[in-house]
């Protein structure tokens, strides 16, 4: 039974030894344990002398290192804190500072972005993030001053954090998630990688997503361990920064892990002399065939998860061994109860096949201001994820796909995951993303975009015929779009939804 030793981010980041690392950064010196404490009352302090306190909305646009990791964390012990992506333009600034309600934007000293320019024009107050030596150590400069309605520590009930979802179908929704909400997934993490306070996390995923705020970031100050926070993922500077962080893991989506694997065995002396002990996939659906080649390059095994933003990142993972995993598992739950929900809210036995369903203690109440959405997203007090799947009879979650993204050929349903796993066997193929695409009789057809194997000359004809050998004919790839890299989101996920379009091709 998970024990949970913190509800509110203050707690949380009490675990740690005073002076062991907390956040760093390859090349710079750490942030301690006692010195991030430090710096979470000083900037709650600064923020109420702005007049900003709990229940108050901060914009937050910085570059992904370890001051986005430290004013994330440090900022949500008092205020409701809202990161977003930097490369955004100013017509998405915007939409998002309009729809967040920003009291305050927080942008790095020195960095340009159009951010700027909307928060002012919109009479939103700009402040400014000094970076100190210590990796994320920082100060907050602004000529704002005030009387914060509600200063002090937040609470439980308060809100810590807030994202949107994709919106790949439609307007995107504010998810507002509790400081019980990320204080418990950050516990159900640790406890699923099994994290001491000698574990050192590489973070390479982008920190205005909830897998690199959570997971990296809050799993591991949760556990008094530390996180070092690159700029971002480059396959190329990775291995060097693996080489002197010396981390003992990694989280990062599919499509990182599957640009590393080229790199990996040219890297084999290094990743030896290494104290790697787990790799984490979360985000999307990691291939089995990259699962099994990863753990053959790294020695370690490769602990698949399933996570959304609704509940504050995970809800399933596989276990460490000696417990079995699975490629093509997303494992057991691992924080929140989760079943399988017919269309019309009955619950399915194991093996059989429905919609994955969440409740717990780090599952969102509900989205913000959309009663319809939540309408459709709550049944019986079990959240609807949109995913498809089913349990085994070992309690092992298996995922057949977004039921947005099933591909309905005539009537024939057709999981693009499964397509997926099937090319991906093939020795040439390095990556593939299948999707539907119009087709005037049949309504979708089933497409697939692959990336080839350096030196590869397959054709359309050859990956057909190896499909045709392992899938029912409905389910073979109709048209394989070639493509040098298949077009990826902001976090580095695949997006199937609109690529048809984007591509420009139909049956």
């Amino acid at each position: 039974m998970t024990i949970y030793h913190a509800d509110t981010m203050t707690q949380l980041l009490a675990r740690g030894a005073d002076d062991a690392p907390a956040i760093g950064a390859p090349g710079r010196p750490s942030l301690t344990h006692a010195g991030l404490r430090a710096l979470a009352a000083r900037t709650v302090a600064a923020l109420n002398a702005m007049g900003i306190g709990r229940h108050d909305r901060v914009a937050m646009v910085l570059p992904n290192g370890p001051e986005m990791a430290a004013l994330f964390v440090t900022a949500a012990c008092g205020v409701t804190t809202a990161p977003l992506n930097p490369a955004y333009k100013s017509d998405e600034f915007d939409f998002y500072l309009s729809d967040l309600n920003a009291r305050a934007l927080i942008v790095q000293q020195g960095m340009e972005t159009p951010a700027r320019a909307v928060a002012a024009a919109k009479g939103i107050a700009i402040v400014e993030l000094v970076p100190g030596e210590l990796a994320g150590d920082f100060t907050l400069v602004s000529d704002l001053t005030g009387t914060a309605a509600h200063p002090g520590a937040a609470e439980a009930e308060d809100v810590a954090l807030v994202l949107h979802t994709s919106g790949t179908t439609s307007r995107p929704k504010i998810v507002p998630l509790r400081q019980i909400n990320v204080t418990a997934s950050a516990t159900h993490i640790g406890e699923a990688l099994e994290l001491t306070p000698g574990d050192v996390c590489l973070n390479i995923m982008p920190l205005f997503h909830i897998h690199g705020l959570i997971a990296a970031v809050l799993s591991s100050l949760a556990a008094g361990a530390s996180v070092s926070c690159t700029p971002g993922f480059n396959a190329f500077k990775f291995f060097a920064q693996f080489d002197e962080v010396k981390p003992t893991w990694f989280t990062a989506v599919p499509t990182m892990h599957q640009t590393l694997l080229p790199l990996a065995a040219r890297n084999a002396d290094l990743i030896a002399r290494g104290r790697l002990r787990v790799i984490r996939s979360s985000s999307a659906s990691l291939p089995p065939a990259a699962m099994i080649e990863m753990e053959e390059m790294f020695k370690v095994p490769v602990i698949e998860s399933y996570g959304m933003t609704e509940a504050a990142h995970q809800m399933a993972a596989n276990p460490l061994p000696p417990r079995a995993h699975f490629p093509g598992s997303v494992g057991i739950a691992a924080g929140p109860d989760v079943a399988i929900m017919s269309e019309d809210g009955a619950m399915m036995p194991a093996g059989e096949l429905g919609e994955i369903v969440i409740r717990g203690r780090n599952v969102t109440a509900g989205y913000e201001n959309n009663p319809e959405a939540n309408a459709k997203a709550f049944t019986n007090g079990w959240f609807r994820t949109g995913d498809e799947g089913y349990l085994d009879q070992d309690g092992y979650l298996r995922l057949t796909g977004r039921l947005k993204e099933i591909i309905n050929r005539g009537g024939e349903k057709v999981s693009p995951l499964e397509v997926d796993n099937v090319l991906m066997e093939h020795p040439d193929v390095a990556q593939v993303l299948t999707f539907a695409m119009p087709h005037p009789k049949l309504g979708e057809e089933v497409a697939a975009a692959v990336v080839l194997r350096e030196g590869a000359t397959e054709n359309e004809h050859s990956i057909r015929d190896f499909a045709n050998e392992r899938l029912a004919a409905f389910k073979v790839p109709r048209k394989i779009v070639f493509l040098p890299e298949i077009p990826k989101g902001a976090t580095g996920k695949l997006m199937r939804i609109g690529l048809a379009a984007k591509l420009g091709v139909s049956a």
